[in-house]
């Protein structure tokens, strides 16, 4: 590599400034190196991900940085899956365009399934009964305006409740002698003012930054989780807090107190969620393709930021059965976060209800890899082959709705599932 590091740093720097354009002009800059051999361009790998979170949710990357960063761990294709919003998601096809790196874009958000036959159960939310975390995938481009439309309203209504949630913390913390105010704390570290949403995590960052200031890292930092909090530390954890050199102090620092600090001011989300049917509905008018993202009972969370909790597998078939009358298109899962037989039930339920299966590996922290090492096993690699059926998808509904994988007139052509995933992977590779 000729480029200098104080360079290189600059250009890293750059793909995350507070000005899209400039971070694409950074992106551009570093191909253009790598084009003329004073930059090593990195080798891929036959790995894929399409739930890459940025900071139009909440992640230590840009759009732009997100893409570079799944590029240079030698993804093959990336695709973007920001919480209630799609602020980033043009961004991150320009990024892609630049690259020359295939993309594909999407949202996450949650559902109330009251009335269902899934009420009453917890599904995929660690935190509340009855609400299911729902994507949209393969949204064409032209309709990421109709999304934020969608999704604006919902985001106003999660302010809402986070400004409650801030002062249920406040309250919590009040012995420390530390206040998080929500417009000078939290707000700013946000892309709400370019269509991003503010999670948990938002708030949960403000305190960590807070906490930090004012006790420092290390053995402080743990006595006042413990004794003042009264926060549960696993052996892992408490580890990483005791380390003052740890380079993603902040992130592992939120992780704990996600796991175990959130209850304590947690309100229930309500009128941010749109109901099932309606999200379905929704689904298809934007030519997007719906997934229910499957979770599964959790024992020790490689993030650090869940805790041990049962979740879908006590019910699963009545999940599957559920999904699938509802009108769901498919459903996306992490194989690194799952056991082998767990997602064995989940494969041949798919196969059974006729379900597109996705892959995607949520990164929001530093400290997570964009590889997922368990794709290179035989068993998940029609990953691979539905991922690029998902980039065909995208692109033929980007040109007209009536192309998408799941229209009436695509499944008339191609009237099974495994034809689709066949004919949209050609396309894509093509």
């Amino acid at each position: 590599m000729i480029v200098e590091n104080s360079n290189m740093n600059k250009y890293l720097e750059a793909l995350n400034a507070n000005d899209k354009n400039e971070r694409l002009e950074a992106l551009a800059e570093l191909i253009a190196l790598e084009k003329a051999g004073k930059l090593e361009k990195p080798s891929a790998c036959d790995s894929v991900n399409n739930h890459i979170h940025t900071t139009y949710s909440f992640s230590p990357y840009s759009p732009t940085k997100a893409l570079w960063m799944a590029r240079a761990a030698g993804l093959i294709t990336a695709g973007i899956m920001d919480h209630d919003s799609v602020g980033g998601c043009d961004e991150f096809v320009k990024a892609g365009e630049i690259s020359k790196m295939a993309v594909t874009c999407g949202f996450e958000t949650r559902v109330s399934v009251s009335g269902t036959l899934l009420e009453g159960h917890r599904l995929n939310n660690p935190d509340q009964i009855s609400v299911a975390y729902v994507a949209i995938h393969g949204i064409p481009h032209q309709n990421f305006g109709m999304c934020e439309e969608f999704l604006a309203p919902f985001r106003a209504h999660r302010n809402e409740r986070n400004r409650e949630m801030t002062k249920k913390l406040n309250d919590v913390i009040k012995p420390l002698n530390i206040t998080l105010d929500f417009d000078s704390d939290i707000l700013p570290i946000s892309c709400s003012f370019d269509g991003g949403s503010v999670t948990k995590r938002h708030i949960l960052f403000a305190l960590s930054k807070k906490l930090m200031e004012a006790f420092g890292k290390g053995e402080a930092i743990v006595s006042v989780l413990r004794e003042k909090l009264h926060m549960q530390l696993s052996p892992k954890i408490e580890a990483l807090l005791l380390d003052t050199e740890n380079p993603y102090y902040d992130y592992d620092l939120l992780g704990s107190m996600k796991s175990d600090l959130l209850e304590s001011f947690y309100i229930n989300a309500t009128d941010e969620c749109p109901h099932v049917t309606d999200f379905i509905s929704f689904a298809k008018r934007c030519g997007g393709i719906a997934a229910y993202a499957y979770l599964g009972d959790v024992g020790n969370s490689i993030t650090g930021d869940k805790k041990t909790q049962k979740f879908e597998d006590d019910f699963i078939e009545l999940l599957f059965e559920n999904i699938s009358s509802l009108g769901f298109n498919a459903v996306t899962y992490m194989p690194s976060r799952n056991t082998l037989p767990q997602l064995e039930r989940v494969m041949a339920l798919c196969d059974k209800h006729d379900f597109f299966q996705i892959s995607g590996e949520d990164i929001n922290t530093p400290r997570q890899n964009f590889i997922c090492e368990a794709l290179s096993k035989p068993e998940f690699s029609h990953l691979t082959q539905s991922t690029w059926a998902l980039i065909g998808h995208e692109q033929e509904a980007t040109k007209a709705l009536n192309k998408a994988m799941f229209s009436d007139e695509t499944k008339a052509k191609y009237p099974t599932l495994k034809e689709r995933i066949a004919h949209f992977e050609d396309t894509a590779q093509k």
